[in-house]
């Protein structure tokens, strides 16, 4: 291989993503990760690619927003370079409304929605109509709306592995670190900085929804992944003690899930998933220059919604290191 330009550590999401984008712009590359792809939490089973709700606008939903309108072309060109699928859909959300508040907020959400989403997606109040696949809802009515997507975690990971390859890159689990370098060590980062973690529990039960929407009730995400299968989940838990172990707090998952679409009551479950997200203090993702291992770069803290930024995350860096052309919203900064 040729002298390498970039060295990223970490073959999540974010690290990936940052490598296919230098990569793309012909930088020599090398991801280096000894726990292999997809080890963290881009190895788990929900991949709800969701928005922020329209309102209270600020640098992180703009980020987000873009972020997912630029998913369909980005998640199609990785897997024309992998030659797999990634699970990628822009399937759109259904979300139950338990009362009158809630429906006069949601209906409040769409009219900002106009604005803020620039005619590139809706959320709309409607009727719950009778479709097997429509959660229960006490005032008849959901949200739906046409900005959300979903995605295969573990095979999207993969596959940008594959592209990163595919594009003259290495991934490889111990090398040298090498010209610039990225930093996307997820949890273990995030500690490094100040940061923590945040354990999550989900399951994937087989059942065949494909091509509907996701549903979002009782603060749990049920995917209906391309595959015949429905992810649900999860947990968030602070404080915990076996982080990669799922326990009884994923049977109140499941119970809830349960409750809030029968539908899946009779489904099996076919794995329970644990492990834990990287947070930043913020909440918000961690990119631009690390704060402690100087003259080198961070792109962490994707929490839950490192899928849904991780296209802009990989282009806003690789702008930053390759040209020196600085977007990253200042809340973004180490």
């Amino acid at each position: 291989m040729a002298t390498i330009d970039v060295t990223v550590m970490g073959a999540g999401v974010f690290g990936l993503s940052v490598a296919y984008a230098c990569a793309v712009r012909g930088a020599s590359v090398r991801v280096i990760d000894p726990h292999g792809i997809a080890s963290g939490s881009s190895g788990g089973l929900i991949g709800a690619l969701a928005p922020h709700v329209p309102e209270n606008w600020n640098d992180k939903k703009a980020f987000q927003f873009d972020s997912l309108i630029m998913a369909d072309a980005f998640w199609r060109k990785v897997s024309e370079l992998a030659g797999a699928d990634v699970g990628y859909f822009r399937s759109g959300r259904l979300q139950p409304l338990a009362d009158d508040r809630a429906v006069e907020l949601a209906r409040a959400r769409a009219l900002s929605a106009q604005n803020l989403w620039q005619g590139k997606a809706v959320w709309t109040v409607e009727a719950a109509g009778s479709s097997t696949w429509m959660p229960p809802s006490p005032s008849g009515l959901v949200v739906h709306d046409t900005l959300s997507g979903l995605i295969h975690p573990r095979r999207a990971t993969r596959a940008l592995a594959d592209a990163v390859v595919a594009l003259g890159g290495e991934v490889v689990r111990e090398g040298a670190t090498v010209g610039k370098i990225i930093w996307a060590t997820g949890w273990a980062g995030m500690k490094e900085i100040g940061g923590n973690g945040v354990k999550g529990q989900a399951a994937l039960l087989r059942y065949d929804a494909i091509g509907q929407p996701q549903l979002f009730a009782d603060a749990l995400h049920i995917i209906p992944h391309g595959d015949g299968t429905v992810a649900v989940g999860s947990t968030s838990e602070r404080e915990f003690d076996a982080p990669f172990q799922t326990d009884a707090a994923l049977d109140d998952v499941l119970a809830r899930a349960y409750a809030a679409f029968p539908v899946l009551a009779g489904a099996v479950v076919v794995e329970r998933w644990a492990g834990v997200r990287p947070r930043s203090k913020s909440r918000a993702p961690v990119l631009g220059l690390h704060p402690i291992r100087t003259g080198e770069y961070i792109a962490n803290g994707g929490f839950k919604i490192g899928f849904g930024m991780a296209p802009k995350v990989g282009e806003v860096m690789a702008d930053f290191i390759l040209d020196g052309h600085d977007a990253i919203p200042e809340g973004f900064r180490a």
